[in-house]
């Protein structure tokens, strides 16, 4: 007998919010057999993973270093997938902040001032904006597909930015290679701890976390953002905009990762390179539902997913693993969480369906 999915009559709030641990688990436990797969011990491997990238303070700042851009991109597609706006499309908007943002670095090169920083964030902010303007006039006038637009333009945005650094943005004294000059110290965000890489984007970070609770749970944007997306009909019948929600979700969205792609140039990259984001846009996804799709959660879980990144790093030089493990053990993760949520909401059963046994 075929097993059958059955509606739950009432979900368990506290399984809701175990179930990305229990993902974890059954993640590591795949990965046990990964590594046994590959040949290498598995303990070596999780140590590598998951305990020696927290070590030691250098190693915790880089780990900080990681998290800012997952934890501002997780917080900003918590919002918008709380509305049932799925902008799939952070990468691209993530790319044209840090490209946009570069530029007014590249402008002020030969200048010194306080006002240069402020700007570069605020070009990465409009950039990201306009990226995600372009997906949010396609659905609200032509109801286009926001998945499809936003995920399309991520590869649009990338040719473009590798467009510029072999062009108009190049290096004039770099010998030919497809980069721009490095950015001038007043172009640089400033650094947390000394002699490490922690910058005062990781701040940013904590207050946007802050914010996006401030707004889920206090304000009335917060209240139609959950009911527009929990409950459609019920939102429209209340007079909300539907249009309204979407062009909010998706220029927050779009803001808020060009500002992470402006940070994460200006500060650890220091200069426009073809590619300067490892995916970050897109495993803000698996950070936002990790998280539950609330801003405290993205926190904790963009500090998880940029452990998968420093792990992978370690396990790369210590074990000769791929890199692509990392994606691996971040695909496993959204893949067991995915299936814990169907168990939340729904029962196996064996047998026919109950309307099959009424009509036998």
């Amino acid at each position: 007998m075929l097993p059958n999915l059955v509606k739950r009559q009432s979900i368990s709030k506290k399984m809701v919010y175990l179930s990305p641990v229990l993902a974890f688990i059954l993640s590591l436990l795949a990965g046990v057999f990964l590594f046994i797969m590959m040949g290498v011990s598995p303990l070596a491997a999780l140590h590598a993973f998951f305990v020696e990238p927290l070590s030691n303070g250098y190693n915790l700042s880089e780990l900080g270093v990681k998290a800012t851009p997952l934890i501002l991109i997780g917080v900003a597609l918590s919002l918008g997938f709380k509305a049932g706006v799925w902008n799939i499309g952070a990468e691209g908007q993530l790319t044209m902040g840090g490209l946009c943002g570069g530029a007014v670095a590249l402008y002020f090169y030969d200048q010194e001032g306080m006002h240069i920083i402020p700007l570069m964030l605020m070009a990465g902010v409009l950039g990201g904006m306009a990226w995600a303007a372009i997906v949010a006039f396609l659905r609200v006038r032509f109801n286009a597909n926001e998945i499809l637009t936003s995920l399309m333009l991520s590869y649009v945005a990338g040719l473009f930015l590798n467009l510029m650094v072999h062009g108009p943005l190049k290096d004039p004294e770099g010998f030919n290679f497809p980069e721009s000059r490095l950015f001038s110290d007043s172009a640089l965000l400033p650094v947390l701890i000394e002699g490490t890489r922690l910058h005062i984007g990781a701040i940013m970070a904590l207050v946007f976390v802050g914010i996006g609770w401030i707004i889920l749970s206090r304000t009335l944007l917060g209240y139609q953002i959950k009911v527009a997306g929990s409950a459609p009909a019920a939102s429209a019948h209340a007079g909300f905009s539907g249009a309204r929600i979407i062009w909010i979700t998706l220029l927050t969205g779009g803001a808020i990762a060009g500002l992470a792609g402006i940070i994460e140039v200006s500060g650890p990259i220091g200069q426009l390179l073809p590619n300067i984001s490892p995916g970050y846009g897109f495993t803000a996804i698996i950070v936002a539902y990790v998280g539950r799709l609330h801003p405290v959660g993205s926190l904790f879980a963009g500090l998880l997913l940029a452990l998968t990144y420093l792990g992978g790093e370690t396990a790369q030089i210590q074990l000769n693993l791929p890199v692509a493990v990392t994606g691996v053990f971040q695909g496993l993760l959204l893949f067991f969480l995915l299936a814990c949520d169907v168990l939340i909401h729904y029962r196996i059963q064996f047998g026919k369906p109950a309307l099959a046994v009424e009509k036998s």
